[in-house]
């Protein structure tokens, strides 16, 4: 009788987390926000290694590990030693595309070096909930003064390539500078090497490992392999957050060209909106939403969402969705979960489709259809 009282306790909270927050509709579906955890701290990033495990970053430096559906949680162990100041700490983790054969995540986090931050992206494999094997495959020539605009998340494409982006760094000339990766996308081969046809690799003064630059401090990634683009949102200054479609070797403005204001005046930062030879983004946020993700959503679970681009939004609370056409431009936008009132640091599409959603007062939500319990 005590065992089943006890079996029947720890039961409780994971009963009250399968309940529905509350319902809602779009494009005539009927779905779903459920509470999968809480007290996470600030859980950056997350990465699914089976059908119902996650491992979730926490940004104060721990690596969770969770089941969806017992809604166990444990820490793993060894995580790396990071500096945890301002926007700094652990970022994002990914699992490799062929981690069922070698148990291989990626991470990016901020080390520190001689007294001050930089974005560095490390590899690790996992091993009875502990990281083994640990490597910093690049430590990034991105240091300043401040504790701002580290990026970061990764991303992989089809043909063995991981990109991943670091933040100006506070300094907005940086984002300019092909001598410093701050400000940039970078792309890299698996192994930490540097692939032989990045737009950079033979030129003097220039980062070979820079994919494109010109960015503010980008903190949503993701390459969609069903259309092989490559997709990121960044912050701007007081407006002017941007969705772009990113291409080799281009240049996307930053400091030179921007839609934002200074946060002191009410002058626009840069010398306009366009300039030649510089991109211009598939979608600007004025006033600024202050993105942290990016997907393209292209799971059956909710089959009038795929294609759409899903974003987190910190300042205005809610989860941004973007309808694009074939050629990535926007159709229209629609802003979800606004009655949540939180700021939603990460979504990612879970394996079997549904979304999954992590906030900064340390929530994990689940989206699904209604009509499922």
């Amino acid at each position: 009788m005590f065992k089943y009282i006890i079996s029947v306790l720890f039961l409780i909270p994971n009963l009250l987390y399968s309940q529905a927050l509350f319902t809602f509709q779009s494009e005539n579906m009927n779905i779903k926000l459920v509470k999968l955890s809480s007290n996470l701290g600030t859980p950056w990033g997350m990465t699914f290694i089976s059908l119902d495990e996650m491992l979730i970053t926490k940004k104060s430096g721990e690596v969770l590990i969770l089941n969806i559906n017992t809604k166990e949680i444990k820490n793993i162990n060894n995580p790396p030693i990071i500096l945890y100041d301002g926007q700094g700490g652990l970022l994002d983790i990914q699992s490799s595309p062929f981690f069922k054969d070698n148990s291989i995540l990626y991470l990016t986090y901020v080390k520190k070096i001689k007294g001050k931050g930089v974005t560095t992206l490390a590899k690790a494999k996992l091993k009875n909930n502990s990281f083994v094997d640990f490597e910093d495959l690049l430590v990034t020539k991105s240091s300043t003064n401040t504790s701002r605009h580290f990026g970061s998340r990764i991303t992989f494409d089809k043909k063995g390539h991981l990109f991943f982006s670091v933040g100006d760094r506070g300094v907005r000339k940086n984002a300019q500078n092909l001598n410093t990766h701050a400000g940039s996308i970078l792309r890299l081969n698996l192994d930490g090497t540097t692939p032989k046809d990045n737009p950079f690799i033979n030129e003097k003064n220039k980062l070979k490992e820079i994919y494109s630059f010109g960015h503010r401090n980008p903190q949503g990634l993701f390459y969609d392999k069903k259309t092989d683009r490559l997709w990121s949102i960044e912050h701007g200054p007081r407006g002017g957050d941007e969705i772009n479609l990113i291409r080799k070797g281009l240049n996307y403005g930053w400091p030179v060209i921007s839609y934002g204001k200074e946060y002191w005046s009410p002058f626009r930062v840069g010398d306009g909106t366009h300039k030649e030879g510089m991109i211009q983004p598939k979608k600007v946020y004025i006033p600024s939403i202050a993105p942290s993700s990016l997907i393209v959503y292209n799971g059956d679970v909710f089959p009038k969402w795929k294609g759409n681009i899903f974003s987190g939004a910190l300042k205005l609370t809610h989860l941004n969705r973007v309808v694009i056409d074939k050629k990535g431009n926007e159709i229209k936008e629609e802003r979800l979960l606004k009655n949540l009132g939180e700021r939603i640091r990460n979504v990612i599409q879970s394996p079997r489709g549904n979304l999954i959603i992590s906030t900064d007062s340390g929530n994990l939500y689940k989206l699904i259809p209604s009509e499922i319990n």
